[in-house]
């Protein structure tokens, strides 16, 4: 891909910053009201997906990721070294199937724009599509929630955050509980930090059909205001999740947390090659760039095939990826060709 085509790889990012800084206001506004299923409490999820205790059977395990590598010739992938992880582990034995969003605003993600059983019936028609394209691959499908939303106003700390109240997450958990989904949270930290973070949503982290996602995107390390740059993350911060979340996985018996870090530009997460791998936890680099397909594939070649991590996930926006011609989505089969395969989808 052409140097000028890159740098519009980097923008297509630049832009959501924009559209998610003006929607996390909506969060603030009176009498915002939040799509429920009824009253729901963190107890209520015990019993969810998530506790299949069956060992892994590390010879799948060697196959599969020499599957989702897919001929890969450049030595990269399958990521060398890696952990097999403990017994319950989705990946990559099922592919991960997600709508994003905020309960707050219809503006910011599928999750939010549909009311519960609409929004079902969207995801579960992508989920038959992965099904009918990839059949060897089971789907596991689930709900990506912002459980904090980076701000375009600074908030009673001057953090420039929305954190979502229990009432919140507890009607998404309700809400993914419906067809057996599995829950990510998402933390925009903003001004804050991922340290500070992490503990008010641990409750919900303790739970073993819920995962953890971070957006470097809005970690703004320099101080600076969400949307005006996009911000960073080290791997030093994400082996502090990491770890955060193998000590709940051990402490609880746990089956392994996926941990979703969204990234299309290189400079969103730095030193790559220092991000640990622990049985506890699967670590997926996750391709949020919007764009027409050929700025998508060039952002996955540059930022999550040539720096690898572990596992990798892919964006599609139903309406960003729109704006310019060839006006349409990526589908299944075009996805399945990439090398490595993504095994994390993620619907916005």
């Amino acid at each position: 891909m052409k140097i000028p085509q890159l740098a519009g790889t980097l923008l297509i990012g630049l832009a959501s910053v924009t559209l998610f800084a003006n929607c996390s206001s909506d969060a603030k506004k009176p009498g915002a009201q939040v799509k429920s299923t009824g009253d729901s409490t963190v107890s209520d999820t015990t019993e969810q997906v998530g506790m299949d205790r069956t060992p892994v059977d590390t010879a799948k395990y060697n196959l599969l990721i020499k599957k989702l590598a897919n001929g890969d010739t450049t030595g990269k992938w399958p990521v060398k070294k890696q952990p097999y992880p403990l017994a319950g582990a989705i990946l990559p034995f099922k592919r991960v199937v997600v709508y994003y969003g905020n309960l707050h605003s219809k503006k910011m993600g599928a999750l939010g724009e549909y009311a519960p059983k609409e929004m079902w019936s969207r995801l579960n028609a992508e989920v038959k599509r992965w099904e009918k394209a990839d059949p060897s691959t089971p789907v596991q499908a689930g709900v990506h929630y912002i459980a904090a939303v980076a701000s375009g106003t600074p908030g009673k700390d001057g953090k420039y955050i929305n954190r979502m109240g229990d009432k919140q997450i507890d009607s998404v958990m309700k809400i993914a509980k419906m067809h057996n989904g599995i829950v990510f949270l998402d933390i925009q930290v903003a001004l804050s930090n991922i340290k500070a973070e992490l503990p008010r949503i641990e409750k919900y982290l303790m739970l073993p059909n819920v995962h953890l996602g971070i957006d470097p995107e809005f970690s703004m390390k320099g101080g600076d205001k969400p949307g005006k740059k996009i911000g960073t993350y080290d791997a030093e911060d994400i082996n502090y999740c990491s770890q955060y979340l193998a000590n709940l996985v051990k402490k609880y018996n746990l089956p392994p947390k996926i941990f979703t870090v969204h990234r299309f530009t290189k400079k969103m997460v730095t030193n790559y090659q220092n991000i640990k791998l622990r049985p506890e936890v699967q670590i997926v680099m996750h391709m949020d760039g919007w764009g027409e397909p050929d700025l998508k594939l060039g952002t996955y070649r540059y930022f999550i095939q040539n720096e690898p991590v572990q596992f990798t996930g892919f964006k599609l926006f139903y309406k960003n990826d729109l704006k310019k011609a060839p006006n349409r989505l990526m589908t299944p089969e075009e996805l399945l060709k990439l090398r490595p395969i993504p095994i994390y989808i993620q619907y916005q």
